[in-house]
């Protein structure tokens, strides 16, 4: 097993993206831009968190933890896009809304760990 897959933070952001992905596929009317960029920045949330687990350095992990954190932040702004447009429901933006709260905490107290 490697480390990352025994973190809490790294558990959260995979069932995010599988989650993102699903609603992703049952709205075929949201741009092909926007499913990218969305699918992306989820994506990168767990990428990140693997590949920064891996480092040997305190910089190293943490430069990987921001860049995790910032997708989280990117993927907020794409859903309150979508919840503006009207193509995502309130219940569902604040779901997702909370879930991406406790990741950037749950970030955030890895990066400050880290400093």
């Amino acid at each position: 097993m490697f480390n990352f897959e025994k973190l809490d933070v790294y558990a959260k952001a995979k069932s995010f993206n599988i989650s993102v992905a699903t609603f992703l596929e049952k709205n075929p009317s949201i741009d092909r831009s926007t499913k990218d960029q969305l699918k992306r920045a989820a994506f990168s949330i767990m990428l990140n968190i693997a590949e920064g687990s891996g480092r040997f350095t305190a910089r190293d992990k943490k430069n990987f933890y921001v860049i995790s954190r910032g997708s989280v932040f990117e993927c907020v702004a794409i859903l309150d896009f979508l919840k503006t447009t009207g193509q995502l429901d309130e219940v569902s933006f604040k779901q997702y809304y909370a879930w991406l709260e406790e990741l950037s905490m749950m970030l955030f107290a890895m990066i400050k760990g880290l400093s």
